[in-house]
């Protein structure tokens, strides 16, 4: 895609499909930040910066919105590359290609002060896969020394890691430790619960198979249709929109010509979507489960394809919290199991990456640690032989079309941080 223009999808192969995914925290909630004139209701904060001026951002990482929905709690925009989301106290930029996600950052922070009278970070956190084309990249993108050394003169606390193999799939983080936040006076009542647990969950995978990437090449009769309609339709049609029950879910997806595919979704999580999820013994439910368990929100998950023989690639990433015990979901939030299950039956990966990284502030407790728990569900998801059938038909269907397909994990890897755990796994077909 470029930036002038973009449904001229892979205008110059080869695509850099995985993303350059940046998340500012400018408070540690939406409950806490400064008091805006303008402000009404949950549009406090960020969310008061006006579309244009975020388009203005926009251009210098040379991407452009396609469309924004507005949720509850967070407004997000989908990009010509990708996603960016916008809650009142944090922002989350994913971009892919050659796009300089990085290079926004002075004038997010300048946005964020002028706008929002958001002076400081709170927390900062980039990451990426190892790049496909890391020779096509621009600016500090061209390696990862230059990207730290880039984010280095931004902040005096930052940590860098490289995770997996050097020489073959790996990720790289980049996160700073937090700030001391003073609350601001006469601080605005938002009228929904912080969510406690910082949950996010990635799914990245290469190497999609030519069935699993057939549905996203377009013929020219279906290029007379609105991106919309045919992303909805597609959507549909390859269970996208069965990821997470379509009673809670709002979907924005936009189809590329010729080939392409991306979508952003909102997803109402709480009480009514939990309950059976966390309807367990006190033995069966995890430390992190139960801290979960008295809140509510509203949770973003966005996917987005690049389907080409060579370099197909897609990625789906998730910070609705998620059990790891296998559950009847009846019309619930999928455990994390069934959630990976249900993504790599639509996609046929020839190789996975999967990332979950959590706070774990109030998770020492001595039972066991979330990441290990998720560890377990990865393995479960993709060894669906030696696992139950259990859970709602979605899930069914997701058994059978991975039960001709044997993955192999080729990486394991739990790291700890400050107020943060992760977990890291590579799979590859067997």
């Amino acid at each position: 895609m470029t930036a002038d223009n973009p449904d001229d999808y892979q205008a110059s192969a080869p695509f850099e499909g995985p993303e350059k995914l940046l998340e500012i925290w400018f408070a540690p909630s939406a409950a806490q930040v400064p008091h805006l004139p303008h402000a009404a209701g949950p549009m406090t904060g960020l969310r008061t910066v006006p579309r244009e001026t975020w388009e203005e951002m926009l251009d210098i990482v040379k991407c452009k919105v396609l469309s924004v929905v507005q949720g509850a709690d967070m407004d997000a925009y989908l990009l010509s590359e990708s996603s960016f989301f916008v809650s009142p106290h944090r922002l989350i930029l994913k971009t892919c290609g050659t796009t300089l996600n990085l290079l926004g950052l002075p004038r997010i922070l300048e946005i964020a002060a002028k706008e929002a009278n958001m002076t400081s970070v709170y927390r900062f956190f980039y990451s990426r896969k190892s790049f496909m084309f890391p020779e096509r990249q621009l600016g500090p993108h061209r390696d990862w020394k230059q990207e730290v050394e880039y984010l280095d003169n931004f902040f005096t606390t930052g940590a860098a890691y490289t995770i997996g193999k050097v020489n073959g799939d790996h990720w790289l983080l980049y996160l700073t430790n937090p700030e001391p936040y003073q609350h601001p006076l006469h601080a605005p009542h938002v009228e929904t619960e912080d969510r406690h647990v910082d949950y996010t969950i990635e799914i990245l995978m290469s190497d999609l198979s030519p069935k699993a990437r057939e549905p996203f090449f377009f013929d020219d009769a279906a290029a007379e249709r609105p991106p919309a309609a045919l992303a909805a339709d597609l959507s549909t049609s390859l269970g996208i929109t069965k990821i997470f029950p379509p009673s809670l879910t709002k979907l924005d997806a936009y189809a590329f010509q010729p080939c392409g595919y991306s979508s952003n979704a909102l997803i109402k999580w709480g009480h009514e979507s939990l309950e059976n999820n966390f309807a367990y013994t006190p033995a069966e439910t995890t430390d992190a489960e139960r801290e979960m368990l008295p809140h509510s929100g509203e949770g973003y998950y966005t996917i987005h394809v690049t389907p080409e023989e060579g370099w197909s690639y897609a990625s789906f990433e998730c910070n609705v919290p998620l059990s790891t015990s296998a559950v009847a979901h009846r019309g619930k939030i999928p455990d994390l199991k069934t959630l990976v299950r249900r993504v790599v039956s639509i996609f046929e990966p020839g190789r996975i990456t999967m990332t979950l990284f959590i706070s774990s502030e109030d998770n020492e407790t001595g039972g066991e640690p979330a990441v290990e728990a998720a560890q377990r569900a990865f393995k479960a998801a993709l060894t669906p032989a030696a696992s139950g059938m259990n859970g709602a038909s979605a899930s069914v269907s997701a058994d059978a079309r991975l039960r001709t397909k044997s993955y192999k994990r080729t990486d394991k890897i739990n790291y700890e941080f400050g107020g943060y755990d992760l977990a890291f796994a590579s799979f590859e077909l067997k």
